[in-house]
């Protein structure tokens, strides 16, 4: 598989203050057409700020991103984004919401119907079609969220902690939902998360970050047979070695912390 994303050698410097903060520090990765790749680490660790240099909103101090061999110099529709907070407009009804960015493209409306209605049917919004964001739980909404950056038909999903507010069941069925659009439409993800659990049962590859100056402590294939329960040995196995490397980096994070306060 050739590299659909290239991080190289990207760092991350933020100024404010009078104090300095290396918030990612000479990160390198290439992921391959198609992977699902999850961030994983403690906050603080600089997981957002490297899916924000990927996404074109904060490009790196130094180093470089690509996307299919183009550097990244702001966002692009080639990169949706889809955020924890759902960001739907409360004005617009789902069917509104799904079709907005298809509205700003120019394309024309007998064609925004048919996406949108495909898409409302992959994601079993259907029904919903004419609610507004008030009237839907928490999962639906970022159902409709997911939805309007799949009709822009971007080859690269970058995805927040998207799952990060909902509640377990919940989480576990929009878990299984991704999987299927996933397998379906063959896209590349890069999904953030502090979840280990979460990060086995959806990833091809998880990328351990240190707590801050941001760097990849470990980068592993999950060689883990899908669909993924999260019961079976092998699974726990990974989630205990998983399990402490972010406890070491928590530790340094409360560690400095604590310096930090003193210094104050």
């Amino acid at each position: 598989m050739t590299a659909h994303i290239v991080i190289d050698h990207v760092s991350k410097v933020f100024d404010g203050d009078g104090r300095r903060m290396v918030a990612l520090q000479d990160i390198s990765l290439e992921i391959p057409h198609g992977q699902f790749v999850c961030l994983l680490g403690p906050s603080g660790c600089g997981k957002s700020t490297l899916l924000n240099a990927v996404a074109g909103f904060a490009p790196p101090t130094t180093g470089r991103v690509l996307a299919d061999g183009v550097p990244v110099a702001g966002p692009g529709p080639e990169r949706g984004m889809v955020f924890q907070e759902y960001a739907l407009f409360p004005w617009m009804t789902v069917e509104q919401n799904v079709g907005f960015g298809l509205e700003i493209k120019g394309m024309a409306r007998a064609q925004i119907a048919a996406r949108v209605g495909g898409l409302l049917k992959l994601l079993s919004l259907e029904d919903f079609a004419k609610r507004y964001p008030k009237d839907l739980s928490g999962g639906m909404r970022q159902r409709v969220a997911i939805a309007r950056v799949l009709a822009l038909d971007s080859p690269i999903l970058l995805m927040d902690e998207p799952f990060g507010a909902l509640d377990a069941l919940t989480r576990r069925n929009l878990q299984d939902e991704l999987l299927r659009l996933w397998a379906e439409l063959k896209k590349t993800v890069i999904f953030v998360t502090h979840s280990i659990e979460e990060a086995i049962y959806l990833a091809d590859r998880i990328v351990v970050m240190t707590y801050r100056p941001g760097t990849i402590k470990r980068d592993l294939l999950v060689d883990l047979p899908r669909l993924r329960d999260p019961a079976a040995p092998e699974f726990n196995a990974l989630k205990r070695e998983l399990g402490l490397m972010v406890m070491e980096e928590q530790q340094r994070h409360h560690d400095a912390e604590i310096k930090a306060a003193a210094v104050d």
